[in-house]
């Protein structure tokens, strides 16, 4: 198992609805090459796949190519696809199924868990078995439309220090702001469009390690 500090390092997050002019497959491959550390599916909101079929074999294609990179590959909140396909493990919000629930699923596997403030954290230090905490938003992000008010690097460095497991920042993170958030003590970040929109996705991925 690699340490949190190489798995989480460059989190890659996104599903059919943040590719415009290629397919998911392909950019996650050019990610994989460029040297992401993780990959999380997600498929939600505007243009997303809701046919249950056409999400498994968007997500078994991803999984492929994460094996064949040796990149942990983990699902959004689908708890059902997520044991169907045997990902590696799961990412879950505050207000999806119960943390305790998930675990009891997904005892060897990694699992993730959402964090917006000081509450949230110190509940999430209560369950040990808990893998990570994503945290953010930390800088305005149009990837998700019912995302929360950006929480700031200084809420974010004290959230980090606050957490006894490994924090992963989500929101807004770009190549021209991951030197700031690196600075807070987290062990990665978590990008959709930093990736999903960028030119050169080699450069882009190059730019955030």
């Amino acid at each position: 198992m690699k340490t949190s500090q190489e798995m989480f390092a460059i989190y890659f997050i996104a599903g059919t609805q943040d590719i415009k002019d290629r397919t998911l497959p392909e950019v996650l491959e050019q990610a994989l090459k460029a040297g992401i550390t993780c990959f999380q599916y997600r498929e939600k909101g505007e243009e997303s796949l809701t046919d249950p079929n056409d999400k498994k074999l968007m997500a078994k294609r991803c999984q492929q190519l994460c094996k064949e990179y040796r990149v942990p590959f983990l699902i959004n909140d689908d708890v059902t696809l997520a044991l169907e396909i045997e990902a590696d493990g799961i990412h879950v919000g505050q207000t999806d199924q119960a943390i305790q629930d998930v675990l009891v699923l997904f005892s060897d596997k990694i699992v993730g868990l959402s964090c917006y403030d000081e509450k949230e954290v110190q509940a999430a230090n209560k369950v040990p078995a808990i893998t990570y905490y994503g945290i953010g938003p930390v800088y305005g992000t149009l990837s998700k439309k019912d995302a929360k008010q950006p929480i700031g690097l200084v809420k974010l460095q004290k959230l980090t220090e606050l957490a006894e497991k490994p924090v992963v920042a989500i929101g807004g993170i770009n190549t021209g702001t991951i030197e700031y958030i690196i600075e807070t003590g987290v062990a990665g970040v978590s990008v959709i469009s930093a990736i999903t929109q960028a030119k050169d996705i080699h450069e882009a991925v190059k730019r955030l390690r």
